[in-house]
């Protein structure tokens, strides 16, 4: 699976989401409000969640390798700074 599109969006304040990101995968799929935050190590990824009734997060898109995860989060960095 490639990605063909990464579309980033600026919040409005400065506040720990650095963007949020569109993603499209071989023309075919995308996969919107990826987050990207500024964390103690530096910035990574978190895939759209939605809170369940007991209050946990649920994400609603994730990838389903670590290797695939590594490739998506360096492709949305490479265009975040």
């Amino acid at each position: 699976m490639e990605i063909t599109e990464v579309i980033i969006r600026k919040p409005m304040d400065d506040g720990k989401v650095k963007a949020y990101v569109s993603v499209t995968s071989n023309n075919r799929f995308a996969v919107h409000n990826i987050k990207v935050l500024n964390g103690q190590d530096g910035f990574f990824i978190v895939m759209p969640a939605h809170r369940t009734p007991s209050g946990k997060y649920k994400s609603t898109a994730h990838p389903i390798t670590p290797e695939f995860r590594t490739k998506l989060q360096e492709k949305i960095l490479e265009n975040i700074t």
